[in-house]
């Protein structure tokens, strides 16, 4: 099976890595931060702001690869401050309310001025 890049302009990008890769019903989301397109800056200085703002770009990204939050299978969040655990995870619930993914939560390894989270996501997407 060939890869197949998938790009939105819904989500923020990078010449240094693919927003997402499919291959087949397999889509690789990369990591994602809370940077507010409309913008170009982070939308916000709380977990709670980024913590959605990178969901919703996520999301952007996953339907831009042809499927929806619903078909996510896996989720791995890092995050620049372990305590912000308890705040990632109020808006992570408001989004998988039901039959939540598999996911991994870890400290973020690298530093990256203002970002507090990072998400990537694999989704299985028929068709």
């Amino acid at each position: 099976m060939k890869k197949q890049i998938v790009r939105t302009e819904e989500a923020p990008n990078s010449p240094l890595y693919s927003q997402a890769v499919r291959v087949g019903s397999t889509l690789y989301v990369s990591g994602t931060v809370g940077i507010d397109i409309a913008t170009g800056q982070m939308a916000g200085a709380t977990i709670h702001e980024q913590t959605r703002q990178a969901l919703r770009n996520c999301k952007a990204i996953v339907e831009a690869g042809g499927g929806k939050l619903d078909d996510v299978v896996q989720v791995t969040v890092l995050l620049a401050n372990p305590a912000d655990f308890a705040g990632m995870n109020q808006e992570y619930a408001k989004v998988f309310t039901v039959d939540p993914p598999a996911r991994a939560v870890a400290k973020l390894g690298v530093e990256m001025p203002n970002v507090l989270v990072s998400i990537m996501m694999t989704a299985h997407v028929e068709g």
